[in-house]
């Protein structure tokens, strides 16, 4: 016991270092942050000798870190962009009018290099060949489209 006393921030350092390894283990971030609230225990423990100071900041740090940084992080690493596969991710692409589309006959687009059957999406009533439109949604092998306005004319992707 008198070693320990003699070797707080010791004890510290290889409590942190355990933790930070079975974090890999876990792969949770919880024992993570009770490393970090470890490496809290080691600075006070440079700073004080009293192994109350340095379990109350440990403790502290511990639960700030759990409370404050781990949630922004879990959040961080799990979430991300869907995935968006097949033609449902040309939605939203531009695209040059082909074939003229009217009303009631589908006409053809280029979109992304492709040539799709497209209608028009209400209340579009015809598109004139040359028309940059926009994809609205895809309904098995036909594309809706809109024509862009003049502001948003971009080159089709």
């Amino acid at each position: 016991m008198d070693w320990l006393r003699d070797h707080l921030w010791e004890t510290w350092l290889g409590a942190a270092i355990l933790l930070a390894l079975a974090e890999l283990i876990s792969l949770d971030l919880f024992l993570l942050m009770l490393a970090g609230g470890a490496l809290a225990g080691v600075a006070t423990a440079l700073v004080t000798d009293s192994a109350v100071i340095q379990v109350l900041v440990a403790s502290a740090t511990a639960v700030l870190l759990l409370g404050l940084v781990r949630p922004t992080l879990v959040r961080r690493l799990h979430g991300g962009p869907d995935l968006v596969l097949g033609p449902a991710s040309l939605v939203g692409s531009r695209g040059i009018v082909t074939e003229a589309v009217s009303e009631h006959r589908p006409g053809r687009v280029k979109i992304g290099g492709e040539s799709w059957l497209a209608v028009g999406a209400a209340p579009v009533s015809s598109l004139p060949v040359g028309t940059s439109v926009e994809v609205v949604s895809i309904a098995g092998a036909t594309a809706h489209v809109r024509p862009v306005t003049a502001p948003e004319l971009e080159e089709p992707r």
